[in-house]
């Protein structure tokens, strides 16, 4: 198995190098933004044509949710051009790609889990960069599996727990939002269904080819997420004292780019297709120490 990773330094990039380095039959070449740019479009070909991958994993993203409000050309060439050119040269070399997505595709205002079949309608530059992305790659390549996430977080890179535990040491009371709901959903998760998933196809086993959801369970609010984070902390040490929690609404913490209020996504398919359970982030915070370094 001949894998390409992009976005090797992200969370998941990350998580899937180094989960890849244990298979003993899988030759990796994982490359950050320095090693490939993927809005340039005769390097990527020239770097696939060179590596010849039979997966192409694309975990590189623009994932400044706000900024990209403001740097639209940017967003939408990391997101969708990349995505796009990325699948076109696995199509050349009949590769498979496998692309990460995300909740952001959704207006977030439906009653319930998001299922795959439910129409998009993005609210934000982010949402829409990454949604035409998942089009890009849905006609550039036959053989593709996209995977809807949310949340997301690791030891590595910029995430949810990692800003309540820098902010518990500077501050003895936070306020965190109360109404917006998801399954925070662990990195390293992502990365091993990924894998399970190029497995498969590595091992030319009947593939439903298409759009998928992964992400965590229990799903909880911002608040209750930070609530778990910061009992953790207490009860593994990292912390003398929790702060004082305040729960707040969507319009007391506005921010520039649309956050969906429900980002819960139905993982029926994925079960059912691949045998990939829910991401359990209770487990994945059960050793904090990690992500404070």
């Amino acid at each position: 198995m001949r894998v390409l990773i992009t976005g090797c330094n992200g969370q998941v990039g990350h998580c899937l190098t180094e989960q890849l380095k244990k298979h003993a039959n899988a030759q990796v070449l994982a490359l950050d933004s320095k090693g490939l740019d993927i809005t340039d479009q005769s390097a990527v070909q020239a770097t696939v044509n060179k590596f010849k991958p039979s997966i192409i994993i694309n975990a590189a993203a623009y994932t400044a949710v706000d900024r990209a409000e403001d740097e639209v050309e940017l967003a939408y060439a990391i997101n969708s051009d990349g995505a796009k050119y990325l699948a076109e040269a696995a199509k050349n070399v009949d590769a498979t790609i496998l692309h990460i997505s995300t909740d952001y595709v959704f207006s977030g205002d439906k009653i319930g889990l998001y299922e795959e079949t439910d129409i998009t309608d993005p609210q934000s530059v982010y949402g829409k960069s990454k949604l035409a992305g998942e089009q890009a790659v849905i006609e550039a390549c036959d053989k593709h599996i996209i995977l809807r996430t949310a949340w997301v977080f690791a030891e590595v890179g910029n995430n949810f727990v990692k800003t309540m535990l820098r902010l518990s040491k500077e501050h003895k009371a936070l306020s965190i939002v109360g109404e917006q709901f998801g399954g925070p959903t662990y990195a390293g998760d992502i990365a091993s269904a990924l894998i399970e998933i190029a497995i498969m196809i590595d091992n030319n086993e009947l593939v439903k080819y298409g759009l998928y959801h992964f992400s965590g369970l229990p799903h909880v609010s911002w608040f209750e997420f930070a609530q778990e984070i910061f009992e953790n902390a207490k009860a593994q040490n990292i912390l003398d004292d929790i702060p004082t929690l305040t729960a707040i609404t969507t319009a007391e913490y506005p921010t520039p780019a649309k956050r969906p209020a429900n980002s819960t996504l139905a993982m029926n398919k994925i079960t059912d297709t691949f045998a990939i359970e829910a991401s359990d982030w209770k487990v994945a915070i059960s050793h904090l120490e990690l992500y404070t370094k």
